[in-house]
C-alpha cells in the first residue's frame, strides 16, 4: 500500500510539488493539490473534503499516443479567503479572486473574479459575495452567468 506524503495540513490530503499556501488556509481530507505546475494559495482560504487542484494535464499526450511527449502545464492563483465546497475540481491555468466561493461539486474551467459564487459544470457565475460588516452574504442571481 502506498503512503501519502507527509504534509502539515491534513494526513489525508495528496498534495504533490511545491506549493504556495498562505497562512490559515484549510485543507480537508481526500484532498487533491497539485502544485507540480506552480501554485499560490492565499491565506484563510477552507478545501472542503474532496477538493482537487490540477496545475498539469496528460490530455494531448494521451489522445496522441505518446507522440505528444510533453506533460501540459499551467499555474493556479487562488486569491485569499477562498471557499472551496466538497468535491469542486480547479483546472490548470485558473485564477480565482479573493473572497470567492466555489460550489460543491462545480468544475472551474476559467477565472473567477473576486467575490463571484460559481456552481456547476463547467462552473458559472451564480451569485455575489457581499461583505457588508460582520456578516456576509450570498446573493444569488436569477440567471447564471455564461
Amino acid at each position: 500500500m502506498t503512503e501519502l506524503p507527509a504534509n502539515k495540513y491534513n494526513p489525508q490530503a495528496w498534495i504533490s510539488g511545491d506549493p504556495e499556501i498562505g497562512a490559515g488556509t484549510w485543507i480537508g481530507a481526500f484532498t487533491v493539490v497539485d502544485g507540480s505546475g506552480g501554485l499560490k494559495i492565499g491565506s484563510g482560504c477552507d478545501l472542503s473534503c474532496g477538493v482537487q487542484i490540477y496545475t498539469h494535464n496528460t490530455v494531448r499526450r494521451c489522445v496522441s499516443g505518446r507522440s505528444y511527449d510533453q506533460i501540459d502545464r499551467a499555474p493556479v492563483v487562488i486569491g485569499n479567503n477562498v471557499f472551496f465546497g466538497a468535491n469542486s475540481v480547479v483546472l490548470m491555468g485558473v485564477t480565482i479572486g479573493d473572497s470567492a466561493v466555489i460550489g460543491a461539486g462545480a468544475v472551474v474551467t476559467k477565472d473567477v473574479p473576486a467575490g463571484a459564487v460559481v456552481t456547476g459544470v463547467p462552473a458559472t457565475r451564480t451569485g455575489t459575495v457581499r461583505l457588508d460588516g460582520a456578516t456576509p452574504r450570498l446573493e444569488y442571481l436569477k440567471e447564471p452567468e455564461q
